[in-house]
């Protein structure tokens, strides 16, 4: 077993911390989720009928927050490993092998399930809109709304 040091705890516990707290960090990108910057913002609206929805994967963040955090963590728990200049590699082999950890723990962490809705527009046109899924069952024969500001484009009822 590896032993850590009461500073390395307190670093582990607040890394650890930091890390659970990016999964709060996401945006949602559903249906109903705007960004600050869309609000008072006009959107085209359109309309359709839904030809079918299939269930899809949204992939996590990757940014440096868990690379970063899983290199600390895995830093501090290598260096305590051997002697001198055991523990200076232990750090450095640690440091990777925990940066490569944080950054696939961060991205599990903030995959999302999503749909992708395919419509067709009351001008023939077909449109495929993919989002968060956030429970809303979309089911094909369905009329819905398409709402676009030029960036951003979602599907609602």
């Amino acid at each position: 077993m590896v032993s850590v040091n009461p500073v390395g705890r307190r670093a582990l516990a607040l890394i650890l911390v930091a890390s659970l707290g990016l999964g709060g960090c996401a945006a949602g990108l559903g249906g109903g989720t705007y960004s600050r910057t869309e609000a008072r913002r006009a959107m085209v609206v359109q309309f359709g009928v839904i030809e079918s929805v299939r269930g899809v994967q949204l992939e996590g963040t990757k940014s440096p927050v868990g690379t970063v955090s899983g290199a600390a963590v895995g830093g501090i728990a290598g260096s305590s490993v051997g002697g001198n200049r055991g523990s200076a590699i232990g750090a450095v082999l640690g440091a990777v092998a925990g940066g490569l950890a944080g950054s696939a723990i961060e991205e599990g962490v903030t995959r999302k399930p999503g749909v992708e809705v395919t419509v067709q527009l009351e001008n023939g046109q077909y449109l495929a809109v993919v989002q968060q899924d956030e429970g809303e069952q979309f089911m094909p024969g369905e009329r819905v709304r398409i709402l676009r500001d030029g960036g951003t484009t979602r599907v609602t009822r």
